[in-house]
């Protein structure tokens, strides 16, 4: 199976006690959709060892990058690295100019062995520069290893997504009062005979909203969508249109 797109791991006992709410998963999800690199899976485990070396195995064979959110610090529940490392098949080495980042942050302080687990990495990891912090990118391949922390989440994630490339998709959103029993046939056979234009329909149960269905027509191509848009709008009565966006 040919690996496309970006998987993303978030890491962290804390989210799945419910102790801290994920920001950076669904963040993540709207940047990568911006760039245009579609994301096929988002998982969230533990802080344990097996468990991410079984979330980046498989995230690593259907995907051609891999995000990872958190575990990455000084602290005993800080495995990712260690994890990832693992995961690939490599040893976790020390990098010299982490350990000389880590020494020249300290100054006259002295540098705890606890502060050098920052300089650990999988052998053969790149280190990308990240403006105004000191701690820079840690990346093994298409591999990205990012902090859980949100605002350090999001800057580094800029630093990666600068170096990456994708295909935006043309969106229309599409809002009818009729509900989806009504649209269904419609909605299959435009799918059927447009399988490069991706479908979607989201029925809505609030009384306050002025729609029952919300449609998406989203393609690559500009003129697949309007050529989508236009078969569906035409199956329906002109009046079932409440607006589109």
């Amino acid at each position: 199976m040919e690996r496309t797109g970006a998987a993303a791991i978030i890491i962290g006992n804390e989210v799945l006690t419910a102790k801290v709410k994920d920001e950076n998963g669904p963040h993540l999800i709207q940047r990568l959709r911006e760039l245009g690199i579609p994301l096929v899976s988002v998982e969230t485990i533990l802080d344990d060892v097996d468990a991410i070396v079984d979330a980046v195995a498989r995230a690593r064979r259907k995907a051609r990058y891999v995000f990872t959110s958190g575990g990455i610090g000084p602290t005993h529940d800080d495995v990712t690295v260690r994890a990832v490392a693992l995961a690939l098949g490599r040893p976790v080495v020390r990098l010299p100019e982490m350990v000389s980042a880590i020494q020249a942050r300290a100054g006259t302080s002295p540098v705890t062995p606890e502060s050098l687990r920052l300089a650990d990495a999988p052998e053969g990891a790149v280190l990308l520069a990240q403006p105004g912090m000191w701690f820079p990118v840690l990346t093994v391949g298409d591999l990205f290893l990012l902090p859980g922390v949100p605002q350090l989440f999001r800057l580094q994630l800029e630093t990666v997504l600068s170096r990456l490339s994708g295909t935006p998709v043309h969106l229309v959103n599409l809002y009818f009062n009729l509900g989806e029993s009504a649209l269904a046939a419609v909605l299959d056979r435009v799918a059927l005979d447009m399988p490069h234009v991706a479908i979607g329909s989201y029925p809505v149960f609030d009384a306050a909203m002025d729609y029952r269905v919300k449609v998406t027509v989203e393609a690559p191509e500009r003129a697949h969508v309007d050529d989508a848009v236009g078969r569906l709008l035409a199956g329906f009565p002109a009046d079932a249109l409440v607006r589109r966006g």
